[in-house]
């Protein structure tokens, strides 16, 4: 792939991840929220976060030793950041780097 080409696909995932960002706000913006709207905005992102650490647990064994602690640890850290926060940009982060940290302690 040419330096044109790469840069062509990067401009164009900008504009339709900005575009598709943008829109609620432009069609919401001289009416008021729908009241299902108003729902999912506040039951979406815990639920987001309850797969992401489900997602996160699939694949540690059983018996909790070795990595399996330092994810099962990491994931009970990321839920109460998050229970406590209500960031989900900072528990993943937070959860993360302790992940990182713990699999090289451990």
């Amino acid at each position: 792939m040419t330096v044109t080409s790469v840069l062509t696909a990067l401009a164009v995932s900008v504009a339709v991840t900005f575009a598709l960002r943008a829109l609620p706000f432009a069609a919401f913006r001289r009416r008021p929220m729908p009241p299902v709207l108003c729902r999912l905005g506040r039951l979406l992102p815990p639920a987001i976060m309850a797969v992401l650490v489900v997602y996160c647990l699939k694949d540690v064994p059983a018996d909790p030793s070795g990595s399996g602690a330092a994810g099962l640890m990491a994931a009970a850290l990321v839920a109460v950041s998050y229970r406590l926060k209500h960031s989900t940009f900072f528990s993943i982060t937070l959860g993360t780097l302790v992940y990182m940290l713990l699999i090289r302690l451990l």
